[in-house]
């Protein structure tokens, strides 16, 4: 699947678009795509596998510099790799939590991860940015629950930052139950 097709579009409380997309994030035509990493920044499976996969070496180099420069990134926090060659200039590396049963504090480190990025790239001059389900796949968090998070964090972003550069944010996920939940959560969020 190279294009994403767009399941459920709405505007947000100042005017920015928001998409729930069904495609492959690596394919996006986006100023930034979010990788859902761990924070070595080790790309070995998951999205990130296939993030560093389309986007080639470089993104494995840069990730390698970043931590070497920077630290591990901790748990709802960022790194900054250029997109290689993917369509994206720009990926944003976003650690969400490994899901260890909701008591440890994961519902908000991935409201953070989600916050993180998207305070990232409105510093970088982001205009339009796509996100996986951070944290639901290979991190185990329920996608039910993930896709709510992201709601609210997007939404109040949108609302709160009116004048940030981005314009546009899309979900994008390449499973259709994945796409169903945001799809779901965005349509309660905003009806």
């Amino acid at each position: 699947m190279s294009v994403s097709e767009v399941a459920f579009a709405i505007e947000g409380p100042s005017g920015q678009r928001i998409e729930v997309r069904q495609g492959d994030l690596c394919a996006e035509r986006v100023d930034a795509i979010v990788n859902a990493a761990n924070g070595q920044l080790a790309h070995g499976g998951g999205v990130a596998a296939a993030i560093a996969r389309a986007g080639g070496p470089a993104i494995d180099e840069e990730s390698a510099a970043w931590v070497r420069e920077h630290g591990p990134i901790p748990d709802g926090g960022v790194g900054v790799t250029g997109g290689g060659r993917l369509p994206a200039r720009t990926v944003i590396h976003a650690v969400g939590p490994i899901w260890n049963g909701g008591g440890e504090g994961e519902e908000a480190t991935l409201r953070r991860a989600i916050d993180t990025a998207l305070a990232k790239a409105t510093e970088l001059g982001i205009t339009s940015i796509a996100f996986p389900a951070i944290s639901s796949g290979i991190f185990g968090f329920p996608k039910d629950r993930c896709a709510e998070i992201f709601a609210e964090a997007v939404l109040a972003f949108c609302d709160a930052h009116g004048d940030a550069s981005i314009r546009e944010i899309r979900l994008t996920n390449i499973d259709r139950p994945t796409v169903d939940h945001f799809e779901r959560a965005f349509r309660e969020a905003t009806s």
